[in-house]
């Protein structure tokens, strides 16, 4: 069966996945760009924008995993759009014409819309369903390949507490948020359910990996 992975899903020391006050012009907060920054000077990133250069140290191996081997993609509504596009009929999401999932892409919404087909491959539909129904259809869609979990953190914290998620790969960055959207809350004891393995690098993150003990 298809596993479902989560990768470079960022929080901060006090465990926030996101900011508080998210806009469209600010889609994390006033965290803004700083629970990312790890990532900027990575060949992983340079490559997504199309250019040369970048690390290839530890932070670009991680990162780089977030594209392999998936047949579709899961996010909650808040990833896929700031507070109020459902009520924009033309919202398309915030990555432009061609979004770089190049898959099926099942957004969790309360108030479902048409599917939204993109360029690359990438085709936006709109489900209402708990988290095991969602994957039971993104897993078809995905054609035996794995299924990425996007986010945001509420999402993430809904499929660890079903027991749904197979790997996880969790960035902690050297700041403190104070405020917004925590990933850990609920999840007491969630180490006796994962191995769990631990990097630092040199650009002050530490990378956390949860492997899913055998069910």
């Amino acid at each position: 069966m298809s596993k479902v992975r989560v990768h470079n899903f960022t929080i901060s020391l006090d465990g926030f996945g996101t900011g508080a006050g998210q806009s469209e012009n600010a889609p994390f907060g006033h965290a803004g760009e700083r629970l990312h920054e790890w990532m900027f000077a990575t060949r992983f990133w340079y490559e997504m924008g199309g250019a040369e250069g970048g690390t290839v140290g530890a932070d670009h191996a991680f990162a780089a995993m977030h594209g392999h081997g998936f047949g579709a993609e899961i996010m909650g509504a808040g990833k896929f759009g700031p507070p109020g596009w459902q009520d924009d009929p033309g919202y398309k999401g915030a990555w432009g014409a061609n979004p770089p999932f190049h898959t099926p892409v099942y957004v969790l919404t309360h108030r479902p819309r048409p599917s939204i087909e993109m360029e690359g491959g990438t085709t936006f539909h709109f489900l209402d369903a708990p988290p095991a129904e969602a994957l039971q259809v993104a897993r078809e869609a995905a054609g035996g390949q794995d299924v990425r979990l996007g986010g945001g953190p509420s999402v993430v914290r809904d499929f660890l507490t079903e027991g749904l998620v197979d790997h996880m790969h969790v960035v902690q960055v050297p700041i403190l948020l104070g405020r917004g959207v925590r990933l850990w809350d609920g999840l007491e004891s969630l180490e006796e359910a994962y191995d769990i393995e631990a990097v630092s690098t040199p650009s002050g993150v530490t990378h956390l990996t949860f492997t899913a003990k055998r069910r």
